[in-house]
């Protein structure tokens, strides 16, 4: 049969695809046309149980690499079907992950550090790498994936490899590659309390002696993703009673590998995502604060006061959202992401990704290798919903206020090359260039006022307070060098630099404001236009590392490090009278208007020392860091719930320090393995820091920072017989208290929880079938990721005989799933 030769890994896109093969087409050619070098044959896997990462823009064993990195496998990830990003937190304890938000539609942190899940206009600090390629928008995180052939998360400043945007860590997906035989798998299961279903598989194998092809896919389609509580007013459009609201994921990718000679490989990939979804609110819950009751919704003064449909219980995974009113969606402004759909009142959501990758290695000798990655993105995203997250007018009349229909769309090009050494002395390099370009258009009608509960717009007819539009082109070049001395057999020292130039230039148009508020002195009148808004920074990130291999098993390292992630130009300014001053003559009142729209870069400073040692003939694997972070101009976003206000701004700064424990042990009994970690994280701010509560956080803990987190994991394969293979696999995760919002001194706590997953799987001990039962968090577990003021808050002093509101919108994980799932692969 034929066989490929095994080779690298990678990934590429569609939309657009000129504009890819443009920038790439050339540098492949270059790299296809050169001549031969001495050939060089890619080695094996020495051994099947050793974990490689790429940390450090090579291939290096997880046990050598001066880096804390946890490694999941693909097969731990199809164990618990782990399909999204959010997943991963039960095995990576100092995660946090986030789904769903109006903005940038999720966060992840890592030990205490993070960004906001409500602004499009905030890079992600932990650095999503697909493939080899930085993708800055956190939209990802709503993506589903599947095929992966690993995932590795590292933690702490990664600015040297992986550029700016990874000031807190990466998050690192790297999909399979087509096999050396042809081989093919699917899968199909079924989950029993979201009632979904999940169908998928591969088909992979040689074309010929030097080209290689997969193609995956998967779908999946659940109906009650969100559970909503009985007696919500929230309806089909056919007008029947909504109980839930659903999800729909299409993921699909095709690969490429070539190897037309023996110093020249290329790898590219094609991937198509569809999401699909009933509102862009998901696991959202209201908390009732210290006054105890569901706060009504509070508009125009008092002159509409709507009552909550909100019961108080926010641990039950029931939810409460409200469709829209439909004295307010019954017509969004033309051109709108929501009409006409939207104009019935009832959410939704898609959201379309073309993601493509061409990776290729050109060995220029025996020694020097260079490498390019172009990557391509597309992204489509409309998110509508109600944004007053509750109401209702009486029983099954919706009273859904503060609708939006925000549409984000963001097209992405980088480039990185390289060039690499592998000299057979004591030193090797590194050096490159990074370039990309980022054009992002954030474009809503919204309802802060609500003013059509008084009266369409006159003129237009429209119910929507206002259609604002902003778009921001981002250009970032960077340089990078690094180089590595083994002084030693036993001793190395490496170290580099990267130089990163960066530039922003937004601008905000406002079609569309209701005659109403655009009359008065409040709002700016209809037709607004900024001009365009500026933003640059530069800066250089050093790294520098030492590592020491105390014997073979054991090594010894310390790193100093750097991170950072760029400013830029808020855009969720609201279409207030404070915009006039961009139209203002003077020039110093356009400079102070468009300077209270910009946040400062945020960086990180610091470093970790650790042990990875191996006992017991390399059975039991024990590593340890412990590292400390300061972070200066921490970016937030903060929401004011009465004023209706967004609120960014730079935390002064924001240290954490702690201890990260990984172990894993291969006991003498065929087939189990235990492994765990233990995460202290000691995150706060240790300098003034004053934000819109009036309250300086100075010596608080940070948001989504637990003390001690940590999981323990067992997978057990029994040999049944010749033809039958039992399999049992657990984890259990736990995670102390940790504050949910970084406002103020008091903000809503998540106590500490535990969570269980487990399955037990009957197969053949080749892989060929396999039947499996898959339970995860199956004590149905609800925790709190983030919290915030609940819009449209009754003030003190209304005037109403209302208690001031103080509720809060909490948003958590999924509740317990258990899977039935059949395989096979031949």
């Amino acid at each position: 049969m034929t066989t490929l030769s095994p080779r690298n890994e990678s990934v590429f896109g569609q939309h657009a695809l000129r504009t890819f093969l443009m920038g790439s087409a050339a540098s492949l050619a270059f790299g296809g046309l050169a001549s031969p070098a001495m050939a060089q044959d890619s080695d094996e896997e020495a051994e099947s149980n050793v974990i490689t990462v790429i940390a450090r823009k090579q291939t290096e064993t997880l046990q050598e690499v001066p880096v804390t990195v946890t490694a999941i496998g693909g097969d731990t990830l199809e164990k618990f079907q782990v399909n999204e990003i959010a997943d991963v937190t039960s095995r990576v304890p100092a995660l946090n992950v986030q789904v769903g938000g109006s903005g940038s539609g999720g966060q992840i942190s890592l030990r205490g550090v993070g960004s906001s899940n409500i602004s499009a206009s905030f890079d992600s600090a932990v650095a999503f790498d697909f493939d080899g390629v930085q993708v800055s928008t956190m939209r990802m995180v709503q993506a589903g994936f599947f095929d992966v052939e690993q995932i590795d998360v590292l933690k702490g400043p990664q600015s040297l490899f992986f550029g700016k945007s990874a000031s807190a860590g990466v998050f690192a997906v790297r999909s399979a590659n087509p096999t050396r035989s042809w081989e093919m798998a699917a899968k199909a299961s079924y989950e029993f309390e979201e009632k979904g279903y999940t169908i998928g598989g591969y088909i992979s194998g040689p074309i010929s002696d030097t080209l290689g092809i997969r193609v995956a896919a998967q779908y999946q389609d659940i109906e009650d993703y969100v559970k909503l509580a009985p007696g919500t007013p929230a309806f089909n459009p056919d007008g029947s009673v909504r109980d839930s609201r659903g999800l729909q994921n299409f993921v699909g990718r095709t690969t490429l590998q070539w190897d037309p000679s023996d110093n020249f490989s290329a790898n590219l990939k094609l991937n198509y995502i569809k999401n699909e979804n009933d509102g862009g609110i998901a696991h959202s819950d209201i908390n009732c604060g210290a006054n105890g009751v569901a706060d009504p919704i509070f508009l125009l003064g008092g002159g509409v006061i709507i009552p909550s449909n909100a019961d108080c219980n926010d641990s039950d995974g029931l939810y409460h959202h409200a469709d829209g009113a439909t004295a307010l969606t019954s017509q969004v402004p033309e051109g709108s992401a929501g009409n006409p759909r939207f104009e019935n009142g009832i959410p939704f959501g898609e959201t379309e990704i073309f993601f493509g990758r061409l990776k290729w290695d050109l060995d220029l000798s025996d020694s020097l290798t260079l490498s390019s990655v172009s990557g391509y993105l597309s992204l489509d995203a409309v998110d509508t919903d109600c944004y007053g997250y509750v109401g209702q007018f009486a029983p099954g009349v919706a009273g859904g206020v503060g609708c939006s229909d925000p549409r984000n769309t963001t097209e992405q090009f980088t480039q990185e090359v390289r060039i690499s050494s592998d000299f057979d002395g004591m030193f090797n390099f590194m050096v490159g260039a990074f370039y990309e370009t980022r054009d992002i258009d954030f474009n809503t009608s919204q309802q802060g006022v609500n003013i059509s509960f008084l009266s369409p717009d006159p003129i237009t007819g429209n119910t929507y307070d206002w259609y604002k539009k902003q778009n921001t082109k981002t250009e970032a070049l960077s340089f990078f060098a690094s180089a590595t001395l083994d002084l030693t057999d036993q001793l190395q020292v490496s170290g580099g630099v990267r130089w990163t130039d960066e530039n922003k230039t937004s601008r905000i148009s406002v079609p569309y404001v209701h005659t109403f508020l655009s009359s008065g002195p409040a709002f700016i009148p209809s037709g607004f236009f900024s001009g365009p808004i500026d933003f640059s920074d530069d800066n250089f990130s050093p790294e520098l590392s030492i590592r020491y291999q105390a014997t073979p098993d054991v090594n010894i390292y310390a790193a100093f490090k750097t991170g950072f992630k760029s400013g830029g130009i808020d855009n969720s300014a609201l279409p207030s009278s404070s915009l006039l001053g961009f139209n203002d003559p003077d020039p110093a009142v356009r400079t102070a208007v468009a300077d209270a729209l910009k946040f400062k870069s945020e960086t990180g400073l610091g470093g970790e020392v650790g042990v990875k040692a191996q006992f017991a003939d390399r059975t039991i694997t024990l590593n340890t860091s412990v590292f400390y972070y300061v972070f200066d101009d921490l970016q937030v976003q903060n929401f004011d719930a009465t004023t209706v206000q967004f609120q960014t701004f730079n935390a002064s700064q924001l240290t954490s320090q702690g201890l990260d424990v990984e172990w894993a042990w291969r006991t003498p009994v065929e087939g189990l393995n235990f492994s765990g970690a233990l995460a202290y994280t000691d995150a706060k701010f240790t300098a003034p820091f004053v934000t819109t509560s009036g309250e300086d956080l100075d010596g608080r803990t940070a948001a989504r920072a637990p003390k001690f987190a940590a999981n323990a994991a067992f997978d057990w394969s029994i040999p049944m017989g010749d033809a039958i293979e039992l399999g049992l696999n657990g984890n259990v995760q736990y995670s102390g208290s940790y504050f949910t919002n970084e406002d103020s001194l008091t903000d809503l706590r998540q106590d500490s929880y535990v969570s269980i997953d487990g399955s037990i799987s009957v197969g053949d001990p080749d892989g060929k079938w396999k039947l499996s039962l898959v339970g995860v968090n199956l004590t149905d577990e609800i925790w709190i990721n983030t919290s915030g003021g609940r819009p449209f808050l009754a003030p003190a002093g209304n005037g109403f005989g209302l208690p001031a509101g103080d509720d809060l919108v909490v948003t958590q994980n999924r509740g317990r799933q258990v899977f039935v799932e059949a395989s096979f692969k031949f």
